[in-house]
Parts: C-alpha cells; sequence; structure tokens
C-alpha cells in the first residue's frame, strides 16, 4: 500500500534522485509482497491455476507498461516490444530455469518434473517466439523486420489462439501433466501438503496481489525514465531498457519459481517459468497489434542474428533438458551460462 501511495505521488513528475531510490525500495518491497500473496492463493486454488494467476496478472499489467512506453517513445520506442518480449523469454527460459534447477538439484541432487506439461509448454514458446519474433526478419512483403499489416494480424490471432490451447490443455484436459511431483519424506519432517488458507484469506491475498502488482508495474514505469537517461549517457544500446523492465517485471515470477524449487516443486517453477514466457508472447503481440492502430511510428519485432543465434541455443538446450523429465546441478548451470550470456551480449553487443 506504501508503494502504491508512492506511485500516485510521483507519477507525471519529474523525480529527483532521492525520490528515484524511494520508489526502487517500494518497488522490491512490491515484488516480495506480489510473491507471498500469489503463493497464498496458488496453495488454495492448486496448481496448475496458482502459477497461471500470477503469469496471467503480471503479463497483463506488463503489456500496459510496454504500451505506455511506446505511446510516449516516438521512433525511439519501436523496438520496445521486441526488446522486452525478446528479454522476457531468455529470463524465464534461462534464468528462471537454471536457477530453479540448480536450486532443486543442489537440495536432493536431481530435480524432478512431468516432462510431458514441461515438453509441451516448451514446444509452445518456442512456436511463438518463431512466429513473432523470427519470421519478421525472413518475410520478403515489407522492408525491414516488421511485420505488414495483414501478417501482424495473423500473428496476434495464431498468438492469442495457441495460448488458449495451452491454458485449456494446462487447467482441463491435461491437468496431471503440470502437478507437481511429490517428493520422498524429508527427514527434516517438513509437511509438504500443508492446510489451505481460508476463503477469506484467499479473497484478500488475491486483491492484495493485484495491487501490488499494479505497485511493480508503475513503479517501474517511474524508475524507466531514470534507466532511459542511464542507458543512453553510457552510450548503452537501446535494447538494454527492455532488458531492465522485463528483469523487474519478471522478478516475482522469479522468487515465487526459487521458492517452489526449495520445497522441492520444480514443475511450479517450471509452470511459473514456461507460463509466464507463454503470456508474454501470446498476450502481448496481440495487445501491440491492437495499440498499433492509434500508436504511431514503427513496430520493428524481427530479431537481429545476434539474437536469433541465442533464441535457436535456447531452443535445443531447452529441449535436452526437459525431454529426460530430470536435470541435475550441469543442466541449470547450462541454462545460467545462456542467460549470462544474454545479459553481457545485451550490454555489449
Amino acid at each position: 500500500m506504501v508503494a502504491v501511495v508512492v506511485l500516485a505521488l510521483g507519477w507525471g513528475r519529474d523525480l529527483p534522485g532521492p525520490f528515484v531510490a524511494l520508489v526502487g525500495a517500494c518497488l522490491i518491497g512490491s515484488v516480495l509482497s506480489a510473491v507471498h500473496h500469489a503463493e497464498v492463493v496458488a496453495h488454495r486454488v492448486g496448481e496448475p491455476f496458482g502459477s497461471l494467476v500470477l503469469a496471467v496478472a503480471v503479463t497483463v499489467i506488463e503489456v500496459g507498461l510496454i504500451v505506455m512506453l511506446m505511446a510516449g517513445g516516438g521512433d525511439k520506442a519501436s523496438t520496445y516490444a521486441r526488446d522486452t518480449v525478446f528479454a522476457a523469454v531468455m529470463i524465464t527460459c534461462n534464468g528462471i530455469v537454471g536457477l530453479s534447477l540448480l536450486v532443486a538439484a543442489l537440495r536432493r541432487r536431481v530435480a524432478v518434473f512431468n516432462a510431458e506439461g514441461s515438453g509441451g509448454a516448451l514446444a509452445t514458446v518456442i512456436t511463438l517466439a518463431a512466429m513473432t519474433l523470427v519470421l519478421p526478419s525472413f518475410t520478403t512483403s515489407h522492408p525491414g523486420p516488421e511485420f505488414t499489416g495483414a501478417r501482424l494480424v495473423f500473428a496476434a490471432v495464431a498468438s492469442l489462439c495457441l495460448y488458449g490451447i495451452f491454458v485449456g490443455v494446462q487447467t482441463v484436459r491435461h491437468r496431471e501433466y503440470f502437478l507437481p511431483i511429490a517428493p520422498e519424506a524429508d527427514a527434516s519432517g517438513d509437511d509438504w501438503r500443508a492446510s489451505p488458507p481460508t476463503l477469506r484469506e484467499t479473497c484478500w491475498s488475491l486483491g492484495l496481489l493485484l495491487v501490488a502488482l499494479l505497485a511493480v508495474v508503475g513503479n517501474a514505469k517511474l524508475v524507466s525514465p531514470a534507466i532511459e537517461d542511464g542507458v543512453e549517457s553510457a552510450g548503452l544500446p537501446k535494447a538494454v531498457v527492455g532488458v531492465v523492465i522485463a528483469l523487474m517485471v519478471l522478478l516475482p515470477e522469479t522468487l515465487a519459481a526459487v521458492r517452489a524449487a526449495r520445497r522441492d516443486r520444480v514443475q511450479t517453477s517450471l509452470n511459473l517459468a514456461y507460463g509466464s514466457a507463454i503470456a508474454s508472447i501470446g498476450l502481448t503481440v496481440p495487445a501491440i497489434a491492437l495499440a498499433s492502430v492509434w500508436l504511431s511510428g514503427p513496430l520493428v519485432l524481427g530479431l537481429g542474428p545476434l539474437h536469433l543465434a541465442l533464441l535457436a541455443l535456447t531452443a535445443a538446450v531447452s529441449a535436452l533438458t526437459v525431454v529426460p523429465g530430470r536435470a541435475n546441478v550441469l543442466q541449470g548451470g547450462v541454462h545460467l551460462v545462456l542467460f549470462a550470456a544474454f545479459v553481457f551480449l545485451s550490454f555489449s553487443p
């Protein structure tokens, strides 16, 4: 609630340095609060609905943030959607997945998850990323890495349809593929199946989750001008802005996934990671396609050669990780190295 008050006080104003620092502190507090309330809701509704709630809620507000940045940025914001969505894919598929597998493997030597559900989710991520971020660089109807109007509409409709099919499979038809695998009895005596919260507690947490997520994205918007100025003054590529924004917005999923991995619920961590990537593409591209009707300036979606290579490497490594249904510290380390390469090459391409 403090973060919301700070957001209201700082909205639409030029912020001095101390106030920006206060906004950053509120941003961190909002992330921690969002993770807590998301876990309460998830424990009440069960998996995979719990991870779906957090992924969709964060992504919907992330879409609003991207649209606001593009509306006020003009031509220089033409790549914000592409940079933020690609950064979200790399953060979720390498950063969150790698960190979750490493934490779980260090605890129990081997991280175990459902290959059927995780494999289907990964296939959906790769297909969505290819249709929206790869194909624009190879189409010939329009010069440059951009879609024509008709192709943008097709990509938006296809993304929505694929996202809807995935949600239906995840929550109804093959829900068992996305349920955590119960660990063996823990010698520490921890109860893996704790009592669920009451309906009243769940409703309060759901409301406060939305407030916390609004505070996260709103405060990220407040600090984004400082980030843009810092990136420009340091002579860094514009893509760094999208990377930083995605890192801030995806903090709730990251913390929730790591905490789930520490409780030996690796499937929940993968649901959060891949579900966030799917929602990020499947909801952002249709929203940007709709907003392009009134947004001025070009919309660049196609990736360059460097990012295409990183995406292809991520797809191949992720497939090798998911297929066995088991992973150790090596797989976690490989994904984290890929994530580190993405961050480093974003700052120094």
